[in-house]
């Protein structure tokens, strides 16, 4: 189990921000939501004595280069990209963790099935990623986390209420503390 001396730092990675709104549905930012989970993933890791780094921690822009180098300037870190889905098939839905490397496929299995059991959503998989920038150039153990389609109705009614951003921060947490 994780603790505070297992790793030196946990790198929370609030996906899109500032001029890069992520996917916009029915009103729904993305990038909102991905800054909304990001904090209160960081609140209890704090909580529990965990160093944490923000990527970003307001509407602001970084760079996917820069988000990488963040997490490869902290010794012994994990890196976890926060993000919700959507696409043209609005019928699609549930939750899927992306990995890029050995290590990350573990920590992302660890979050998709704490992910599955608290949020009750459609198992889309832990998944290969290493087309997203922020894995193949992060050298720790890093994934991104994809809390649901806004694209879909029903499951952004979900992903858009408070409760629910609590649920994912709350499974991302424990998927992080059962894998270390």
């Amino acid at each position: 189990m994780l603790d505070a001396g297992s790793y030196s730092n946990v790198v929370i990675d609030a996906g899109h921000g500032g001029k890069d709104k992520g996917a916009i549905w029915g009103g729904v930012r993305e990038s909102d939501l991905n800054l909304k989970v990001a904090i209160k993933v960081e609140t209890l890791l704090k909580a529990r004595g965990i160093p944490v780094t923000m990527t970003r921690r307001s509407d602001k822009w970084v760079a996917l280069s820069r988000r990488a180098q963040i997490s490869n300037g902290k010794r012994n870190a994990i890196f976890v990209s926060i993000h919700f889905n959507a696409t043209t098939h609005t019928y699609v839905r549930g939750v899927e963790t992306y990995y890029a490397s050995y290590s990350g496929k573990k920590l992302a299995e660890s979050i998709q099935s704490k992910m599955i059991q608290k949020l009750k959503l459609k198992n889309r998989k832990a998944r290969p990623g290493k087309q997203y920038a922020v894995l193949n150039k992060t050298t720790c153990p890093a994934v991104i986390v994809e809390c649901g389609y806004i694209s879909n109705y029903s499951e952004r009614q979900r992903c858009n209420r408070s409760w629910y951003q609590s649920l994912a921060a709350s499974a991302i947490v424990d998927g992080i503390l059962e894998h270390y």
